[in-house]
């Protein structure tokens, strides 16, 4: 199997994410909806295109037939599926916040597994319609 090396131990480890890459429409108005809907901030990228930060990890926009190779074999606007764990927020402020820049809920509070255990999560889409679940762990949200 690639990766193990003798006795089967593995060679490769992961640390963590540092960045991914989500095709896009528009590039700046996807950035807009990160920073002012989700609040992350604004980070550095090529010249040219846009990037948001949040934590230790970082979103590039690449706009739909603009992307820099190497690239996803298909990437395509709306195709992404991910989780954003919240810090300091509720998910009671979070829908609050979505309402009052008119982004619905599309589903939630649900109960999810994420890679640290048992969350509780609401999903909505950016305007590519990207899914995006927003989630907190058990015990870290008094909503």
């Amino acid at each position: 199997m690639a990766g193990r090396g003798a006795g089967n131990e593995v060679r490769v480890r992961i640390s963590r994410l540092d960045h991914l890459v989500l095709t896009v429409a528009d590039a700046e108005r996807s950035a807009a909806f990160y920073r002012d809907v989700l609040g992350m901030r604004e980070a550095p990228a090529e010249p040219g295109r846009h990037a948001v930060a949040f934590g230790p990890s970082k979103i590039n926009f690449h706009e739909h037939g603009h992307g820099s190779a190497p690239h996803a074999q298909a990437p395509t606007p709306g195709g992404a599926d991910f989780c954003l764990v919240l810090e300091g927020t509720t998910l009671g402020e979070a829908r609050t916040e979505l309402a009052a820049h008119g982004v619905p809920v599309e589903e939630g509070p649900v109960t999810r597994v994420g890679a640290l255990g048992s969350m509780t999560s609401l999903y909505l889409r950016d305007p590519d319609g990207n899914l995006i679940e927003l989630a907190v762990y058990a015990g870290e949200d008094d909503d």
